[in-house]
């Protein structure tokens, strides 16, 4: 799969916020336009001394939700951990496993922020950017904003505010299960963000692409 170099990972957390605010420009909540029929998941994590990173990239086909490939990719971290900042951190390794794809998805759901963000750039922002994809954000927390619980009943949403602005979704995945907190990351409306995270979502809290490449990244974590 061919990556986009928009800038280089060598920069201070300085110069990170400021290419944040610039390439936040650049996010496009357009409709995905096209049928979609690969969607992946994306997680990463850290080794125990927090020096290493790893990253599992699993593609299903969708709607069956069927495993046709996985990829990993690990690398050393160069960037400190400074909140609102995680994307420098983790989204080297990101690329670096998508690289490695045979076959391009069409939605890449992201096991972190999306317009969710204090300046509106989070990890599926920047993956989306640099991938030219559709990119969603499915965060297990809330990083900014406001909003209501959802009803207990799956499938029930309500927004997520911040500075009078909706940056995302508060969607309860199962049934008296906490919500997940969906938002746009690249090239797709937050109506089909949230569509296809539920439709993604058959059993379990975690979106079925997210949960297998958490799955697929627990296990890489004890080599890296």
């Amino acid at each position: 799969m061919i990556i986009k170099n928009l800038h280089s990972w060598k920069t201070t957390p300085k110069e990170a916020v400021a290419l944040q605010r610039r390439l936040a420009g650049q996010v496009r909540p357009d409709p995905i336009g096209k049928p979609v029929r690969r969607v992946a998941g994306l997680d990463c994590a850290f080794s125990r001394d927090k020096k290493r990173i790893g990253a599992a990239l699993v593609v299903l086909t969708f709607p069956a939700l069927e495993v046709i490939e996985i990829v990993h990719a690990t690398g050393p971290v160069s960037f400190p951990y400074v909140p609102g900042l995680l994307s420098f951190r983790e989204a080297p390794v990101c690329l670096a496993a998508a690289e490695k794809l045979k076959a391009r998805p069409d939605v890449f759901l992201v096991d972190g922020q999306g317009l969710a963000h204090p300046r509106r750039m989070g990890l599926a922002c920047h993956l989306g950017l640099f991938l030219d994809t559709p990119a969603i954000g499915c965060a297990k927390s809330r990083l900014c904003g406001d909003y209501r619980d959802p009803a207990a009943e799956k499938g029930s949403v309500t927004p997520l505010l911040h500075n009078e602005e909706t940056i995302g979704a508060v969607l309860r995945t199962r049934r008296d299960v906490k919500p997940l907190f969906v938002s746009v990351g690249h090239q797709c409306t937050l109506r089909e963000a949230v569509e296809l995270t539920l439709a993604c979502c058959p059993r379990y809290r975690l979106p079925e692409p997210t949960r297998l490449a958490h799955h697929e990244v627990t296990a890489l974590k004890v080599k890296i």
